[in-house]
């Protein structure tokens, strides 16, 4: 492959992860807008949210598996037809139903992009390159982060809140037009069977799960109603993860292979990247606790954020790099030696604005580096290539569900203690949590091109 034809690829999977971040980033300074054009109340514009990610875990499984049977290129071509078309939903809609439909769309494309980005890596890419590439991807979600809502200022100032959706359409055109010149269309996998069931009842849980996460902030044991309505969706979340583990042993071609985490070195990963998801999760809720400890407004609070999205933007392809040079090993512990004495010193000093700062940085190096590209890197060489996209959603779901346990219990936490006491709590068991994935991570095989 002639390297005008590898940097047009980069381009490409580069922007599209993007395209599929910013419209995270980008959304919240528009609900305000929103909620005041659609007549909705804070409940339901948080749904903006929730049904983007439930329908992007729904969805990662399915668009995994299928770009390993009908080729990447084709995929991630529906992938993104999908994000525009959500888009432009979105962007019409006049009511709440409407624009829930259209957000739904948006992360069934979404769940689309990353994992089948992440895989294409792993096809076109020799092992010394790796790490830079899904380096270099990773630090999209620092730079969509920092860029983000100030895109969104300026189109809000000048244009309705539609708008920002409307922009997703050209980009997605673009991007679908240099996807069919310069991706390959091959299938990894010599068989065309889909396993249907497998993503029903693995989506299907994983929906169920999102659904009784949402619920567990308002849950009280007083109230018999609340009790189940908040308890049922976790009975059906546990039945169904049985009844898919009995059916994947007797698939012919499974969408998740047990087998998988009987491999020590994707159990550690999977359980790094749920622990990852709870760092973002926190990450979500670092606004709030500036306002309470420096007594600034919301848009202040936001610029406070920059040390941590500049860290993890500038950390992603140095640390992919030094993968490519030292091994995953030691840049994997380095990375939670990072963020355990980043979270560490945010429950102890953030009152100080200095350390605050620092706080930050380390926090955001050390997301560059697990939410960047070392676990991913750790996932391809521990998969066949024919599943290379499918280990890749897995990643995604292990993070994913993170997020969503983080920012359930965070919930429950700041309910009965929202005070700086509550948060100080938060980032010290947080700061533990990181510690235990240090201990497991030096089981980890990082020697160079292991």
């Amino acid at each position: 492959m002639a390297n005008d034809s590898q940097r047009g690829i980069i381009a490409l999977l580069f922007v599209g992860v993007l395209m599929g971040a910013l419209d995270i980033s980008i959304v919240g300074p528009a609900i305000p807008s929103i909620e005041e054009a659609l007549r909705i109340n804070s409940h339901q514009s948080g749904w903006i949210f929730s049904i983007y990610v439930l329908f992007n875990l729904i969805g990662i499984s399915l668009f995994a598996r299928l770009s390993d049977v009908f080729g990447r290129r084709n995929i991630y071509i529906l992938a993104l037809a999908i994000f525009a078309a959500g888009s432009l939903v979105v962007s019409m809609a006049g009511n709440f139903d409407l624009i829930m439909v259209g957000r739904a769309v948006q992360g069934l494309g979404a769940s689309g992009i990353f994992p089948v980005a992440s895989a294409l890596v792993g096809d076109l890419f020799p092992l010394e390159k790796r790490g830079r590439i899904l380096g270099l991807i990773g630090a999209v979600f620092g730079i969509a982060f920092l860029v983000g809502p100030f895109i969104a200022g300026i189109l809000l100032k000048y244009f309705s809140w539609n708008v920002l959706f409307i922009i997703n359409l050209p980009v997605a055109l673009v991007l679908i037009f240099y996807s069919y010149r310069l991706l390959p269309s091959v299938s990894t996998l010599g068989f065309r069977d889909i396993d249907w069931p497998g993503i029903i009842l693995l989506g299907g849980g994983l929906a169920v799960l999102t659904l009784g996460l949402n619920n567990i902030v308002s849950f009280r044991i007083s109230s018999v109603v609340n009790f189940f309505e908040t308890l049922l969706p976790f009975l059906i979340f546990a039945a169904t993860i049985i009844a898919l583990y009995l059916f994947e042993r007797r698939a012919k071609n499974p969408i998740i292979k047990f087998g998988f985490f009987m491999n020590y070195q994707v159990l550690i990963v999977g359980l790094i990247a749920s622990v990852t998801g709870i760092m973002q999760a926190c990450f979500v809720f670092i606004p709030k606790f500036v306002v309470l400890i420096f007594s600034v407004d919301p848009s202040a609070a936001s610029f406070m954020l920059i040390p941590i999205v500049l860290a993890t933007a500038i950390g992603s392809p140095v640390f992919g790099r030094m993968i490519d040079k030292y091994g995953v090993k030691i840049i994997v512990i380095i990375g939670l030696v990072l963020s355990a004495s980043g979270f560490f010193m945010l429950s102890l000093f953030a009152e100080i604005k200095t350390l605050y700062y620092l706080s930050g940085a380390l926090i955001g190096l050390g997301l560059s580096v697990l939410a960047g590209s070392s676990l991913r890197y750790i996932m391809l060489k521990n998969t066949i290539v024919e599943d290379r996209a499918t280990s890749q959603g897995m990643l995604t779901i292990f993070t994913s569900v993170g997020q969503l346990f983080g920012a359930a219990f965070i919930g429950l936490i700041l309910l009965s203690q929202p005070d700086k006491k509550g948060f100080e709590m938060i980032f010290a068991g947080v700061s533990a949590l990181i510690l235990v994935m240090f201990f497991l991570s030096f089981g980890i095989k990082g020697e160079k091109g292991n």
